[in-house]
């Protein structure tokens, strides 16, 4: 069903780090590619001392993948997502016959399982791996159907036709869950499942966090939330303070929705939640749907950073000269994929997307780095 007639092509893919187009001087970008169901865009811009978001597509006749990893504390969990999460989703797929969510959620509890065990091997060198996690978000579309699969608060956003809403044109309809504490709805899910501990969330900097650290209530990586063994190990007691653990208080289960794709269903916006801090779906949505398709990931970037400077009482200018990890203060990293969805291109009689033809882009691991010498 999904990838498994193109296996080789697929593993020559993920061995190289497929690029992309060019930047401003803040952000990079790549402006329009071709999939098996439309277009793509994809964009994104670095607020950190080190880029946390990663990101990348992959593309066949067949089949699309899109995938976005949120990191915080650190990128080597997003880094690590970015390089196993798409090859285990390949290999159980092709063991099981096709794209299902017991093969998306077998790749996910393999991804996290390989990650333990980098921490395990990593621990007494380097024990700040123990803390840090990625919220990861995954599109897929096969055979006319739609996966949306995540853990933590990036987020899928669809645009369809309003067929039965004249004061609108296109729909902005929400395909994941935000898994984050500040949704009262979240936050009572969490002391559910925990009702022996009065103080699994907290009220902490400002807003409620798991334990007063952490706001996303599932991530991949986050071991010490997960493993008390972690927090009772000499090294990672010397890095920092052990959080006493009765069992995990964040889970890399993930919620994993499916969709079979209607005509009225126009594209797909797959955002780190640096985008949706700025920007409601409704006004993503009315960017998309206004505005060329060529360069539309990186025009609600630029949306989203122009709202961020507004905050600030800045211009989109000014931002340029902020440095990175200070630039934190005005924004997150964000990173933007948007996907057309055109049932009538999808042949691709002129040869856009041709047989076999298999596509990846990556985001750059470090944005700064392309453009600049600190």
């Amino acid at each position: 069903m999904m990838l498994r007639s193109c296996c080789r092509p697929l593993e020559r893919c993920f061995a190289r780090r497929g690029g992309g187009g060019g930047s401003d001087g803040l952000l990079w970008h790549s402006d329009l590619k071709p999939h098996a169901s439309g277009d793509y865009s994809i964009a994104a811009v670095q607020a950190n001392s080190n880029m946390e978001d990663q990101s990348q597509v992959y593309t066949s006749p067949s089949a699309t993948y899109v995938g976005i990893y949120d990191g915080h504390g650190g990128p080597e969990a997003s880094r690590f997502v970015n390089k196993h999460l798409f090859p285990f989703m390949h290999k159980f797929a092709s063991e099981q016959g096709g794209l299902s969510v017991d093969v998306i959620k077998k790749a996910f509890n393999a991804t996290e399982e390989e990650f333990w065990h980098l921490v395990k091997r990593s621990l007494q060198v380097k024990p700040q791996i123990a803390s840090v996690g990625s919220c990861c978000l995954v599109g897929a579309i096969s055979n006319e159907v739609l996966y949306v699969a995540n853990l933590g608060d990036s987020r899928a956003v669809l645009g369809r036709k309003a067929n039965q809403d004249k004061r609108k044109s296109v729909i902005a309809e929400r395909l994941s869950t935000d898994h984050n504490v500040k949704v009262e709805e979240v936050r009572k899910e969490v002391e559910a499942l925990h009702p022996d501990d009065s103080q699994i969330v907290m009220f902490a900097r400002g807003c409620w966090r798991i334990k007063g650290i952490i706001q996303v209530s599932r991530s991949i990586g986050d071991i010490y939330l997960k493993k008390p063994e972690v927090n009772l190990d000499p090294f990672f007691q010397q890095f920092g303070n052990p959080v006493p653990l009765k069992r995990a208080v964040v889970t890399a289960e993930p919620s994993v929705l499916i969709r079979k794709l209607m005509p009225e269903d126009q594209f797909l916006i797959f955002a780190s939640d640096g985008l949706w801090e700025q920007l409601t779906d409704e006004e993503a949505v009315e960017i998309v749907l206004n505005n060329p398709r060529a360069g539309i990931a990186k025009r609600l970037v630029r949306a989203a950073l122009n709202e961020a400077a507004r905050k600030k009482e800045l211009r989109y200018d000014d931002i340029k000269n902020v440095r990175k990890g200070v630039r934190r203060h005005i924004h997150d990293d964000i990173t933007v994929i948007v996907i057309y969805l055109d049932r009538h291109r999808r042949s691709f009689p002129n040869g856009r997307l041709k047989k076999n033809a298999i596509g990846c882009t990556y985001a750059p691991m470090d944005i700064y780095s392309l453009y600049t010498a600190d």
